[in-house]
This record gives structure tokens, sequence and C-alpha cells, in this order.
């Protein structure tokens, strides 16, 4: 399900001319209302339920309730980020609260591993260049196709 906005909770990031979740939504939907100045998803149906308006969130006015998969049918997820970790909290409709604590695990700008040894051989294969590195081959009848 796309992330909704609570109105209530909103403050349009104390009247900024842009928000937290328009700054980090990857997908550019949400939109700060002028009149109001509150955020909202201007186009749900094209949200991907990635959950970072939702951490970044100050006032933690935004939620994106989450599939029956992973969530169950009338329970929440909220995700609170800190310094070092983010923390989820699950609560389920018989009043059940879990949560889980995941460390944030992100890479200094630049500081990427480039893999710079590892060089595919062949672009057109069906073997990821790391599969080649251990020495993996193809078998059967895709590798005749490929041949």
């Amino acid at each position: 399900m796309p992330s909704f906005v609570i109105t209530e909770k909103c403050d349009g990031c104390k009247g900024g001319d842009k928000t937290a979740c328009m700054y980090i939504c990857p997908n550019d939907l949400m939109v700060l209302e002028p009149n109001e100045m509150k955020a909202y998803n201007q186009e749900p149906d094209q949200c991907w339920e990635c959950f970072s308006c939702v951490k970044i969130c100050p006032t933690q006015a935004i939620e994106v309730r989450g599939y029956s998969d992973f969530v169950p049918l009338g329970s929440s997820v909220m995700p609170m980020l800190g310094t070092e970790d983010v923390m989820w909290t699950c609560k389920f409709r018989n009043g059940l609260i879990k949560r889980f604590k995941f460390p944030i695990r992100t890479t200094p700008e630049g500081q990427a591993n480039a893999y710079l040894d590892l060089k595919g051989n062949d672009l057109e294969g069906g073997l990821l260049s790391t599969e080649e590195a251990d020495g993996k081959t193809l078998s059967g009848p895709a590798a005749d196709q490929l041949a």
C-alpha cells in the first residue's frame, strides 16, 4: 500500500520550501500543499513502498500500510530512524507489539567497493562476473544456446 500522510501530525517541516519527505522520495511523489502547508503523496499508485519518507519524517506523520505477507491485515509497521540504526515497531491486531533493530549500512560517497580486480569475460554470457571468478560454468540447453 502506498504512503499516506496523517494531516493532523504533519507540520510541513515548519514551512520550509522543501519538506524532508519531498527531499528523500526516490520517485518525487511527495509534494507540499501550499495553502495548508501539509505534505501529501501526489501519485499513490506510483509509490514503491520504500519507507524512505516514513523513516525521515520528523513528526512521524507518514505511514505505509504493509502488505499482508509481512504485516498481517489490520496491523501496522513503523520505522524510527536513529543515528546508528532503524528501529521497526510492528503492532498487531491483537495489541501485541514487536520491535526489531537493524543497523544503518551506509557507505560514504566515493568509498563503494568497485571490484576493480573483477572483470567479466563475456558480456553476452549467462554468468555473473562473480560466478565467472568462482569458476562456475553453464551446463544444459542454456549453455548450448550461448555457444
